[in-house]
C-alpha cells in the first residue's frame, strides 16, 4: 500500500460571485490552482443574510458540470428548460451542463445560516456537447457510515471502503469515476480510505484542521484549506485536537486542454468562440 502524502495547499480566499455571494474560493483561484478534472471548489458559510441574500441569478453554462452540496439552508435551482430543485440542508444536485444551460440558484430564506460547497468537474470533450441533465438527491438517498472510533462518512459519490465495510454513494457511472466523501472524526480520530492508482485527489477541512499521511509522514492541513495529495492506492486523514470535518474528492484526470471563458470551458479558443456566439443569439442550447 502507498499512503498519499501532502503535495500541496491552497488556502481558500475571499471573493464575491452571482448577485454578491460571499465565498471562499480554494480550487480555481487561478487556472493553474486546477487538479484535473477539478475546477473550481468554492466553500459558503454566512449567519448574515446580507452575505447571500443576492444568490445567483440567471447564468449560462457549457462543458463541465456543477455540483451544489448543501450544509444548511434552502437554495432554489431554476432553468430557462423548466427544471425547478429545492436544495436544502443535506442535499446534493449534481448538475451536467453539458452542451448548455442557463439557470439560477437562488436563496428562499431571508435570515438564518446559509452553508454548502459548489464544486465544478470538467467534462471529457466527447461529452461536452450533450444535452444537460440533472441528479437532484435528498438526503435520504445519501448513505452515512458510521465510524467504529466515532465519527461518519456520508457517500455521495463514487464506493466508500472503510472499516470492511463497502457502501455506495448515489452517483455511479459518471466517465471521470468521481468519489465525493464528506467526512467527521472526533479529536484524534483517524480515517483511512482507498484512492484509484492515477486518480487526482484532494481534501478540504472544513472545520477544525487535520495531518495528511501515514505516521511516518504527516503535514497539518489547516481549517479553508485544500490538500492536493501524490499520487499513490490511499489515503491517511488525522483529525487534531479538536473535531474536525473534510471533504475527500478523487476523479480521473482527463489529460485534455482546457479553455475556459468564465462559465465556458472547452477544448479550443473556437469552441469558447462559438459559446459565446450561441449564448449572444439564443442558442445555447
Amino acid at each position: 500500500m502507498q499512503t498519499r502524502t501532502l503535495k500541496q495547499v491552497i488556502k481558500a480566499i475571499s471573493t464575491v460571485d452571482g448577485g454578491g455571494v460571499k465565498l471562499l474560493r480554494s480550487l480555481g483561484q487561478s487556472q493553474e490552482l486546477r487538479l484535473d478534472p477539478f475546477l473550481m471548489l468554492d466553500e459558503f458559510s454566512s449567519m448574515n443574510a446580507g452575505d447571500y441574500i443576492a444568490g445567483f441569478p440567471d447564468h449560462p453554462h457549457r462543458g463541465f458540470e456543477t455540483v451544489t452540496y448543501m450544509l444548511d439552508g434552502h437554495m432554489l435551482h431554476q432553468d430557462h428548460l423548466g427544471n425547478r430543485g429545492d436544495l436544502k440542508p443535506g442535499s446534493v444536485q449534481w448538475m451536467t451542463a453539458g452542451r448548455g444551460i442557463i439557470h439560477s440558484e437562488m436563496p428562499q430564506q431571508e435570515s438564518g445560516r446559509m452553508r454548502g460547497f459548489q464544486l465544478w468537474v470538467n467534462l471529457p470533450a466527447a461529452e461536452k456537447m450533450k444535452p444537460a441533465a440533472y441528479q437532484d438527491i435528498q438526503p435520504e438517498a445519501i448513505p452515512i457510515l458510521s465510524l467504529q472510533g466515532g465519527g461518519r462518512v456520508k457517500i455521495i459519490a463514487g464506493t466508500a471502503e472503510v472499516e470492511n465495510q463497502v457502501i455506495s454513494g448515489p452517483i455511479q457511472g459518471l466517465s471521470t469515476e468521481p468519489l465525493f466523501l464528506d467526512v467527521r472524526l472526533p479529536a484524534g480520530g483517524h480515517f483511512v480510505h482507498p484512492i484509484a492508482q492515477g486518480h487526482n485527489a484532494f481534501v478540504y477541512v472544513y472545520e477544525g484542521q487535520a495531518e495528511i499521511g501515514s505516521m511516518a509522514e504527516r503535514h497539518p492541513l489547516e481549517t479553508h484549506a485544500a490538500g492536493v495529495l501524490s499520487d499513490g492506492d490511499r489515503i491517511e486523514v488525522h483529525a487534531g485536537k479538536e473535531e474536525a470535518a473534510f471533504l475527500v474528492l478523487a476523479a480521473r484526470p482527463l489529460n485534455e486542454p482546457i479553455v475556459q471563458y468564465g462559465p465556458f470551458v472547452m477544448n479550443t479558443r473556437d469552441q469558447i468562440e462559438q459559446a459565446i456566439a450561441d449564448y449572444r443569439n439564443g442558442q445555447l442550447v
